[in-house]
């Protein structure tokens, strides 16, 4: 397919769009999708289909009744993985102007659909039924891209009931009616099949049914690639008790969790055949992506380290061992993105179904095993990735080391992703005069994330005994701290602190102006001393950031600022869950509120499902409710696990498991009033948290040989101690 198809009515060629998502019906069971139009007829539009794999298995699946389609009345989630569609489909010779037939379409992700027709009137009804099926077997990528490939002509097998098969030399397609009251005629196109039910008899109060099986599959099958998830989930199911906001958005994030899951089978034979991870989003990230996995596994900590530990193997077996241009591989690398097979994203990207084209991933997964060691993943576990993780971090420190200013940088492929951090997109680095900044670069977030993992793995070696391995890696952090306080800060002529922190430097280390959200990514990893954790919590929470519905991802003051941005202006949801997570972490609890207020306040407005990001228009009295940008994820794997994250922080969780000590710093009740919850997680253990509206702190539940570090605050059943300091 060509990047740049001509278009319909076009006197040159232009660049198809990307489909937008705000009023598609996405049902998700992953490695499975279904993308349907309101009304749940597929046309073969936009991303319109059943997915599997990455591959459309189907794009169009219409129905019609006396040859016209019915008419929508109604469309109903039944879960992530299920929709139900409501028609009715009425005739001028009824005598009445209710409707009198009614069609419901429940559609399954990874499975396929039910047809129910119901005769409510009091007359006898005949119909003629039809259902057209289409596919062009596209891959996701091309799909993201707006291209719609040519339809690929349908089969009618003899044997195994009616059905349809599609084959192409990158895709299988399979149609069958499993269930039907009697068998239809099936007929077939070099664009479509149909199967016709000439002559549907529906008595008074009677139904007729029938059900869909949708199958397919990538070609060739990718070797090793992962599967859909046990029913097990690999986390608790915890009880929350307070706002009722962060109740709905910790419920329906972990239901959505649910239906991102998928399996790598790599382990064979033993217990890891069940490592489970989180898939990035639905419908363009439904995979393994290296950072965004990562992070939802961290999230996610509070309730146990099943999951952690299943993405981190899931990563550890991929990680990079050659040096390979095109893949951007190299000895210790984690894995960015893992495709079926080699895809085309349009402008000249091209990219391997194996990735590694990410700066933040590699550190990413150290600080993981990192944070799952101290809330208690078993020490076999530990020892086991412990070599991974140095590899990863011997990645880091050699590529630092490529520039004499010592700092992470990113250094992109011709025909790879240009920027490699979580803001990918081409224009994601900005100036404040708005000019596009390109790579090399060295982003502000990613050198916190760099000390982070070397600080941390630094404490995990010297439990272990390896101090000589510890004393390096803590010299080598303590040098990047101080190079980061010299190159990263500027001075603001004005605003709610006197300088902020610059998104990223380039090879001269010339700063990158404009206020942005990175800055708020530091505050949990211990790169900012105390008074630099007071003037970046001073940005986030002024109006320039903080859009009153989350944090905007540039400042609203600046040139090039766009609300529905990608990255230049939007709100992206886990983004403000790790500034509440820094916020809390470096003692301002004011600001952490603040934020974490509107991002609930904004979660009721999406009914607690939290797009991959949304508009960053200001929060006025007058204003509507936020927007989900047009083209966002929704489920996204971060954004459903936020909720978690936000509770986590509000709670203030801190354990140590080395030293048997859960160190707890929760909000103040008075910011967002009292809080309880059971079932939460610390070393195999349950454990249940409540702050009262005194703010007295009540744990039970804690491993035996725990000990409780309240910090000499307002109370605890358990006690209170010295525990490890804050990061700011």
């Amino acid at each position: 397919m060509a990047d740049t198809p001509e278009l319909p009515g076009s006197s040159r060629a232009a660049r198809a769009l990307q489909p937008l998502l705000h009023d598609v019906v996405l049902c998700v069971a992953a490695p499975a999708f279904a993308a349907s139009p309101r009304d749940g007829q597929l046309r073969g539009a936009r991303a319109d289909g059943f997915y599997d794999h990455d591959r459309r298995l189907l794009h169009t699946l219409c129905l019609l009744l006396d040859g016209r389609a019915p008419e929508p009345v109604g469309v109903q989630p039944l879960g992530p993985d299920r929709v139900r569609f409501t028609s009715v489909h009425r005739c001028p010779g009824d005598g009445t102007a209710d409707p009198t037939l009614i069609v419901e379409r429940v559609r399954t992700a990874g499975d396929g659909e039910t047809v129910l027709l119901r005769n409510v009137g009091t007359a006898a009804r005949r119909l003629r039924v039809e259902l057209t099926a289409a596919t062009d077997l596209a891959d996701i990528a091309d799909v993201k891209r707006g291209l719609t490939g040519p339809a690929v002509a349908p089969s009618a097998p003899r044997a195994g009931g009616p059905a349809l098969v599609w084959r192409s030399p990158t895709g299988r397609a399979r149609v069958r009616a499993v269930e039907c009251p009697e068998e239809p005629e099936t007929a077939t196109g070099p664009a479509h099949g149909t199967f016709t039910w000439p002559r549907v008899e529906l008595a008074p109060g009677g139904c007729w049914l029938l059900r869909l099986a949708v199958t397919g599959r990538a070609v060739p099958d990718p070797p090793g690639h992962p599967v859909a998830a046990p029913p097990r989930v690999p986390w608790s199911d915890p009880v929350v008790r307070g706002d009722r906001r962060l109740i709905g958005l910790v419920r329906q994030g972990l239901a959505e969790l649910r239906a991102l899951r998928l399996a790598d089978r790599a382990g064979g034979g033993s217990a890891r055949c069940d490592d489970q991870f989180i898939a990035a989003g639905c419908p363009w990230y439904l995979t393994l992506f290296g950072r965004d996995s990562l992070w939802s596994a961290r999230m996610l900590l509070p309730l146990g380290t099943e999951l952690a530990r299943g993405t981190l193997w899931t990563l550890a077996r991929r990680q990079g061992t050659v040096h390979d241009d095109f893949r951007e591989e190299a000895p210790g690398r984690i894995l960015h993105e893992l495709r079926p097979a080699e895809s085309r994203h349009g402008q000249g990207l091209l990219l391997p179904a194996h990735y590694y084209g990410s700066v933040d991933a590699t550190p990413l997964f150290v600080s993981l095993l990192v944070d799952a060691w101290r809330w208690g993943l078993p020490a076999a576990e530990v020892e086991g990735l412990l070599p991974y993780a140095e590899r990863a971090m011997a990645w880091i420190v050699r590529t630092s080391g490529k520039d004499k200013d010592g700092l992470l940088r990113y250094y992109p492929r011709r025909g790879g992703l240009l920027h490699q951090s979580w803001k990918d997109s081409a224009d994601a680095v900005r100036d404040a005069a708005g000019r596009r900044v390109e790579p090399p670069l060295a982003l502000c977030e990613v050198q916190g994330y760099a000390y982070e993992a070397a600080t941390g793995l630094a404490d995990l070696l010297h439990s272990r005994g390896a101090t000589a391995r510890a004393r390096r890696l803590r010299t080598w952090a303590v040098a990047l701290r101080g190079r980061f306080a010299d190159a990263f800060w500027i001075d603001a002529k004005e605003g709610p602190a006197p300088r902020y922190v610059a998104i990223a430097v380039g090879r001269d280390l010339a700063p990158v102006t404009g206020p942005a959200s990175n800055m708020g990514q530091l505050l949990g990893t211990g790169i900012l001393d105390r008074d630099g954790c007071a003037d970046v919590a001073a940005w986030l929470a002024a109006p320039e950031l903080n859009s009153g519905w989350g944090l905007r991802s540039r400042s609203a003051a600046v040139p090039g600022f766009n609300p529905l941005s990608y990255h230049g202006g939007s709100v992206w949801t886990h983004d403000t869950a790790i500034a509440v997570q820094g916020l809390c972490a470096a003692g301002r609890p004011a600001e952490a509120a603040l934020l974490a207020d509107g991002l609930l306040d904004a979660a009721v407005h999406f009914s607690y499902r939290m797009p991959e990001l949304y508009g960053g228009d200001a929060r006025t009295e007058t204003s509507p409710a936020p927007l989900a940008y047009p083209a966002a994820c929704r489920p996204q794997g971060w954004s459903a696990a936020s909720g978690v994250a936000v509770l986590g922080a509000l709670l203030g969780l801190r354990p140590d498991a080395p030293r048997r000590e859960l160190r707890l710093r929760p909000l103040p009740a008075g910011l967002l009033g009292p809080l309880a919850v059971s079932g939460l997680r610390l070393a195999g253990a349950d454990l249940s948290v409540r702050i009262d509206h005194a703010g007295r702190t009540t744990v039970t539940g804690l491993p035996d040989g725990w000990r409780v570090d309240t910090g000499g605050g307002a109370g605890s059943d358990t006690g209170a101690g010295a525990g490890p300091g804050p990061h700011c």
